[in-house]
Formats: C-alpha cells, sequence, structure tokens
C-alpha cells in the first residue's frame, strides 16, 4: 500500500507540472517580487496590463496562444500579487519597464512580442526604447504608442479620489459591455490600492517618458470604438512600421469584450510581422 500510495502521488506531482500554469515568482526589480504566470513553448508573448488593472486581464486570450507560443503575464509593480513600490514617488515608468525586463531575462527568451493595453502601451514603448534588441514586435491595445499623445495627460493637481476613478472607470464601458464584464473590471480596478493609483498615473504623464528617438521594430495599435482622439502628427514619424485597426462596438477593454476578434487579429501581426 506504501509503495501504491508513492506511485499515486508521483503521478499527481506529475498532472499538475503538466496541466497547471507555471508561476514565475523569483523575478524582481529594485527589491520588489515581480509576480508573473508562464504557460506553453514557443517563441514568447508578454502580455502588460493597464493602470490599476493586473494580469487576469488576458484571461481570454491566453488558451488562443497556447497551441503556439509560451505566454507570460506579470503584475506590474503594485498591481495584482506584485510587491509595491514603498510611495508614490517610486512609481516611474523605468519601474515598470524594468520588472518588464526582469521577468523576460527570467525566462530567458532573446526575443519577445509585447502586448500592452492602455498605461501598458506606454510601458512597451518605453520598453522598446531601452531594450530594443529584445523587441519582437509591438502591440497597443486602445493604448498610444505615440508618447506624443500622453502629454495631454498631466499629473492632476489635486488627489486621484475613488469617486474619480470610478468616474474614469464608467467612461471605458460602452452600451455592449456587458454587467458581468463591468463588475469584473470595476473590481479589479477599485481592489488596486490608492498608493499605486496614484503613483502609477503620476507615472504615466511625466514628462520625462518624452522621447524623439526612433522605434525600428513592427508594432499595430488596436484602437476600441471610440480609441485614438484626433491627432495632429503622424505615428509613423517615430515608429515606420507601425499600423493601426479598430474593433467596432467595443470599449476600452476590447480584449475582454471582443476576445476571438481580438485574438486573430493579435495571431495575424505576430505570424505574419514579428521578428523573433
Amino acid at each position: 500500500m506504501a509503495i501504491r500510495g508513492q506511485v499515486m502521488r508521483a503521478l499527481l506531482a506529475l498532472l499538475i507540472a503538466i496541466f497547471l500554469p507555471s508561476a514565475s515568482l523569483a523575478a524582481s526589480v529594485e527589491g520588489m517580487a515581480i509576480h508573473s504566470t508562464v504557460q506553453g513553448e514557443g517563441e514568447t508573448i508578454i502580455f502588460v496590463h493597464g493602470w490599476t488593472c493586473d494580469e487576469s486581464s488576458w484571461k481570454a486570450q491566453l488558451p488562443a496562444f497556447l497551441d503556439n507560443y509560451r505566454t507570460v503575464t506579470l503584475d506590474l509593480p503594485g498591481h495584482g500579487a506584485s510587491e509595491t513600490p514603498a510611495s508614490e514617488e517610486n512609481f516611474s515608468m523605468e519601474l515598470f519597464v524594468d520588472a518588464v525586463e526582469a521577468v523576460r531575462n527570467e525566462i530567458g527568451a532573446p526575443r519577445v512580442a509585447l502586448v500592452g493595453h492602455s498605461m501598458g502601451a506606454a510601458v512597451i514603448r518605453a520598453y522598446a526604447l531601452k531594450y530594443p534588441e529584445h523587441v519582437a514586435g509591438l502591440v497597443a491595445v486602445d493604448g498610444h504608442l505615440d508618447q506624443r499623445a500622453w502629454t495631454k495627460f498631466e499629473p492632476p493637481s489635486e488627489r486621484v479620489t475613488r469617486a474619480t476613478r470610478a468616474a474614469l472607470i464608467e467612461g471605458m464601458f460602452v452600451d455592449k459591455t456587458s454587467p458581468e464584464l463591468r463588475n469584473q473590471i470595476r473590481n479589479m480596478m477599485l481592489g488596486t490600492s490608492a498608493l499605486t493609483a496614484q503613483g502609477a498615473f503620476n507615472a504615466m504623464a511625466s514628462p520625462s517618458n518624452q522621447s524623439d528617438q526612433v522605434i525600428m521594430s513592427p508594432a499595430l495599435t488596436i484602437w476600441a470604438e471610440d480609441g485614438r482622439p484626433d491627432a495632429d502628427f503622424d505615428t509613423r514619424d517615430l515608429i515606420p512600421s507601425w499600423e493601426e485597426t479598430r474593433i467596432e462596438g467595443s470599449g476600452h477593454f476590447l480584449m475582454m469584450e471582443r476576445p476571438e476578434e481580438f485574438n486573430a487579429l493579435l495571431r495575424k501581426f505576430i505570424s505574419d510581422r514579428a521578428k523573433f
């Protein structure tokens, strides 16, 4: 019976290793542990969430890419299961970028496709400026890869209150956004600490993020229905291989609202244009 028990425990451990995702817990930046989850095998896609969100934003994407790719989701510092900076002043775009790099380095992927939602688009853009040798392609999800657009987002003169956050969240939905998804997004974003909400907002809006350095990686922006307000500049000035498309009838969280359409666009870009 003892031998049978040992065999059963060994079999159970094997099944867990095969079928459950492997959580990466060793990556760190500035002494803070960065939570990440790695699944599948093949060329690597790293998904970067938006402001006051977490890795669960990409739940609808992972099953669609496990056949051919290794998928990586992470929680940026202060978000989800990752550790939080000590103060608002410790948040910066460079901190977020270095968290992504810590995860990439840990898994040993020489080049990765980076997918960033909302604030995550600014993160992957900044990553491409700092670590261009590791970028196979960039996909922004209803967020700007052109940092000139972020000049409109000035650090608030008053505190980012819970009421302010709630109002911002409601503006991210469209009529077709289901009640279930609205509640899921509200709970995720309002569940993030006030420290992170303020610190990450300031990091997004910092003038230090501006750069006229050209990014040579292939890039795509997938806009929501009302995404990309009129701009007086051409993103191709700074990203010559940039393209854009739109998913009509979707709110800000288009990868959650319209996953099949979104996943098809993402797969086509990565298979046709990413340079691993």
